[in-house]
């Protein structure tokens, strides 16, 4: 067997947690269930790693936890960075496990590492790294994929996900290290004795809940009614420490999603992206009848939403709609309250709604686009602060449900992101509309901006060869026709010329005014492909969309 060496070694050395030890076991002599596990390291992208939880190189587990956080640790200590690490993680299965261990792993190297004592929110981790004065933080968090990952993600010392430049260097440090013998570790309790692991203050997570409060408008909110979920995740507490600051007192919170639970019982997928995730909501919302029903994902850093359709149900407001409704909606509000800023900027990503152009235009604000993540958008804040012009960020959203209305934190943030939408109903209810009535005014001004997302799931090692296959396909027979609308501009990303840094990543703009962009994942075994059209009305656009998934569709097969 191909890798039967590396799995006797996992065998003889990965012994400390009993998990391991089992599945290794009940693998023996499988040759695709170990090759899967053991062809290649668990990827360190531009965000750290996520992967499956259990044994091998290719999975999540103290072995690749620690072996990561020693080359985390050699570039903290290469950079002369601060030698402290803020640590948080959510509700994943081993996520308390697995930021004990990097703990262990950054005392031995001579890093306080400061944990957050109890499970938090990514954005409250970008909160304490720049709080605490850190060289870098760490989330332990798959964000919202299924039950059986975990991740970790990275941070540097402005608070937002590490750069490529320092993405490579770690990715270096890491490959000088094995996965047994190489990372130093230091016995927990020995080091929270000697105060080199520290539990980050209760103050930390209060100061950034202000923080947050401080970008209010000001609305009243007193008559809000609301369902919130945090899909058994990690938004509880803090949702509803700003809720009760804010002043909402109608608030439901829906019984078998409010404690956490990495096992996701109730939403396999917890992803406010998904109507399954929102289901238990949605039938709350039958009894409860809210003005707004809101959801965060596990991490808390995105959030979904949905809102009466008027004919007694609810509807689900996409990504794209809830960023162009808060972003007109900061606009309205700050230009009528005199607080919009000189050349204001707003951020978002060329993956995201051509609608945010001319809804920018009208109000006077620079539109920004970067690659697709938040960390892209966090860096614009930390280029307008570093110019000494840090107001003139009034707003970033990305199409994944990701929004952020101030330079408090350099990731999306579901805390922020809940008190707009909040603020936003309340604004539009004391004018007798809903967050519904909202979309479809924007709609009827600036056209039916439609957008949809398919994704292509590409398992294993022979899932990889066919994702680089199909890209490499797509450049060398560039398409002049796509479901029948002719292609006006074709952009590579990974060529130079784009002003932004170059990613795997291809736009397709047509005749028509409709675009197609093709993606890889960065996180998952995936190719995911955006869909966006405009046109007279709402089934007109999403008409389009469904011919250009079925010409996508085509292009998938291998």
């Amino acid at each position: 067997m191909q890798y039967q060496q590396v799995y006797d070694l996992w065998c003889a050395r990965a012994v400390e947690d009993p998990d391991l030890r089992a599945e290794l076991a009940a693998v023996q002599g499988d040759e695709a269930a170990v090759a899967d596990r053991f062809y290649r390291d668990l990827a360190f992208g531009t965000g750290g790693l996520r992967g499956v939880i259990g044994a091998g190189s290719n999975r999540m587990n103290i072995y690749t936890i620690r072996r990561a956080t020693q080359g985390l640790a050699d570039y903290i200590n290469a950079e002369g960075l601060p030698k402290k690490v803020a640590v948080a993680h959510d509700s994943r299965i081993k996520g308390d496990l697995f930021s004990r261990e990097a703990a262990r792993v950054l005392a031995a190297n001579g890093i306080t590492a400061c944990l957050y004592p109890r499970l938090e929110p990514t954005p409250a981790l970008s909160w304490a790294v720049r709080y605490l004065g850190c060289g870098a933080g760490i989330c332990v968090t798959a964000s919202h994929n299924p039950a059986q990952y975990n991740g970790y993600k990275v941070y540097g010392a402005d608070g937002c996900q590490i750069t490529l430049e320092a993405a490579a260097k770690v990715l270096a440090a890491i490959g000088q290290h094995d996965y047994f013998d190489s990372p130093k570790l230091v016995d927990y309790d020995e080091a929270v004795a000697a105060g080199t692991i520290r539990a980050i203050p209760d103050a930390c997570l209060s100061d950034f809940v202000d923080a947050v409060l401080a970008l209010r408008p000001g609305n009243d909110v007193s008559k809000l009614k609301l369902v919130y979920t945090p899909l058994n995740g990690s938004g509880l507490e803090p949702v509803k420490l700003l809720l009760e600051r804010m002043g909402v007192t109608q608030l439901t919170v829906v019984p078998e999603q409010a404690q956490p639970d990495g096992n996701f019982p109730t939403c396999p997928y917890p992803n406010p992206e998904i109507r399954q995730a929102m289901e238990a909501g949605l039938k709350l919302c039958d009894a409860v009848r809210p003005d707004l029903m809101i959801g965060t994902d596990p991490d808390c850093d995105r959030m979904g939403a949905a809102v009466p359709d008027g004919q007694g149900g609810y509807r689900l407001i996409t990504g794209n709609e809830m960023g162009v409704l808060l972003l007109d909606y900061i606009c309205r509000t700050r230009t009528a309250n005199g607080t919009m800023p000189e050349a204001p900027v707003a951020v978002t990503t060329i993956v995201s709604t051509d609608m945010a152009d001319p809804i920018a235009r009208k109000y006077g604000v620079e539109l920004r686009r970067t690659l697709t993540g938040f960390k892209f958008i966090g860096e614009q804040i930390g280029l307008l602060e570093a110019e000494g012009h840090a107001e003139r960020y009034i707003f970033g959203f990305e199409e994944s449900y990701g929004y952020l209305s101030g330079g408090h934190v350099r990731d999306k943030d579901g805390v922020n992101a809940v008190m707009l939408a909040c603020e936003a109903a309340a604004w539009y209810a004391a004018r007798g509309m809903s967050l519904l009535d909202a979309v479809n005014a924007l709609y009827k001004e600036y056209g039916f901006y439609r957008s949809a997302l398919k994704s292509y799931t590409f398992e294993g090692e022979s899932g990889m060869r066919t994702m680089q296959g199909i890209m490499a396909r797509l450049r060398a027979d560039e398409p002049f026709v796509i479901a029948g609308y002719g292609v006006d501009k074709v952009t590579d990303y990974q060529r130079s010329g784009t002003g932004l840094p170059k990613a795997d990543v291809l736009e397709y703009r047509l005749e028509n005014g409709a675009k197609l962009m093709v993606r890889p994942s960065g996180t998952e075994p995936k190719i995911k492909v955006y869909l966006s059209a405009v046109a007279g009305s709402e089934a007109e656009a999403d008409a389009i969309n469904e011919r250009l998934a079925e010409a996508a569709g085509a292009w998938m097969q291998a």
